[in-house]
């Protein structure tokens, strides 16, 4: 009687769980965005306790890319109130200033202080950023 050799099933298994460990960080973010460009700004990788705010074009909020209205944007940071944690804030260069505000206030609100101001690197290439593109402009 023959029986299957279960030992190369296991190891296209593992080799498969490996590549999907690897790659799905880097596919965490579906919005585009046109961040500006600043001068002095490095790479940074999110804090251990880090949410995402994106702000498109077009003035929507996005919250780890759940669009959120800036209405209910309070109500969805108030678990985080008070925390430690960072706020990486994406926004659009073609955001006017005025809805920046809007959102900093809605921040100050909630009591999130470690608000990190995302940008390309100077001379990095034109075009939409995703998830692994951004510098931190903040310490």
């Amino acid at each position: 009687m023959s029986e299957i050799n279960m030992t190369p099933l296991i190891d296209v298994m593992l080799v498969l769980l490996v590549i999907f460990m690897l790659t799905a960080p880097l596919l965490t973010s579906s919005l585009k965005l046109e961040l500006p460009q600043a001068e002095g700004t490095t790479p940074q990788e999110p804090a251990p306790q880090s949410v995402r705010l994106d702000l498109s074009a077009s003035g929507e909020v996005f919250v780890d890319d759940e669009a959120v209205a800036l209405e209910a944007l309070a109500a969805r940071l108030e678990p985080l109130r008070g925390g430690d944690t960072q706020v990486h804030l994406r926004a659009d260069k073609a955001v006017p200033y005025g809805r920046v505000a809007e959102v900093l206030g809605v921040l100050q609100k909630a009591e999130l202080h470690r608000v990190a101001f995302m940008a390309d690197p100077v001379g990095a290439q034109q075009g939409v950023s995703g998830a692994g593109r951004g510098a931190s402009a903040a310490p």
